[in-house]
């Protein structure tokens, strides 16, 4: 097999590993504990309404389409997949593993197994040079925004992440209260939209934040900080996503 096939090979392997493992920890489940179940014993405020995580649908069915998309006959020796390298496949290993950590209760391994999957995912985005890559649409909706959309939910997951860690080992936060704690990183992942769209103006991954932002908002109905805090980042980001789409098309028409 050609080095082109063999990541070929990879990324589909490990899309079906993530998607396969997906399930079972949520249909067996693993531990006798699903994933929302876990979630719901850290009382955090960084944590959108259950149906947001209807979102991993929208996932999977971007890494079926880039997967399918990566056979094309003109995809097989794509300089851009090229250099992407063995970064996506990777990642779907990790993906996996983070799901074995969390419904085991480890926790912190979780932790640092998320920060090595963001970094997998930050090294693609950048390899694909998404949002800056001239692209027709086929190749925009089976590889651009499948990344975008991944990636940008992992960044929320991320920090949501990190703050059960946090809460799990008590930690007091500098005396600053947990409320407080949440607006500030609302704060950051709104910086975080805002640098996307003034490097990349990509949309979709500032949707996706905007989606988890909304999330908070609802689950977190019985704080007006954080809620507020949170309608306040939803509609900063759809106003940034759709500046995003306006722009990109000005762009085309020019």
């Amino acid at each position: 097999m050609s080095k082109d096939s063999n990541r070929q090979l990879a990324n589909e392997l490990s899309v079906v590993l993530a998607i396969v493992v997906n399930i079972l920890a949520n249909t067996l489940p693993f531990n006798g504990q699903s994933t929302g179940e876990i979630s719901d014993r850290f009382q955090v405020y960084f944590v959108p309404a259950g149906y947001v995580f209807a979102i991993w649908g929208v996932i999977y069915i971007g890494w079926i389409a880039f997967t399918i998309h990566q056979y094309l006959p003109a995809q097989k020796e794509s300089p851009r997949l090229r250099k992407l390298g063995y970064t996506f496949a990777i990642s779907g290993v990790f993906n996996a593993a983070w799901l074995f950590c969390w419904h085991y209760n480890l926790f912190g391994f979780s932790v640092l197994i998320m920060l090595i999957l963001l970094g997998l995912l930050i090294a693609s985005y950048l390899n694909l040079n998404v949002g800056r890559t001239p692209v027709g649409s086929t190749e925009k909706w089976s590889v651009d925004i499948p990344f975008s959309v991944y990636l940008g939910w992992i960044t929320v997951a991320t920090i949501a992440n990190i703050t059960d860690y946090l809460y799990l080992i008590n930690w007091n936060g500098f005396g600053i209260a947990p409320q407080v704690w949440a607006v500030i990183m609302l704060v950051v992942a709104s910086l975080i939209a805002l640098a996307i769209t003034i490097s990349r103006r990509d949309s979709g991954f500032v949707f996706v934040l905007a989606w988890a932002f909304i999330g908070i908002a609802v689950r977190q109905a019985s704080t007006p900080l954080v809620a507020g805090s949170a309608w306040a980042a939803a509609f900063f980001a759809l106003a940034l996503a759709i500046y995003s789409i306006i722009q990109r098309r000005r762009s085309m028409l020019l």
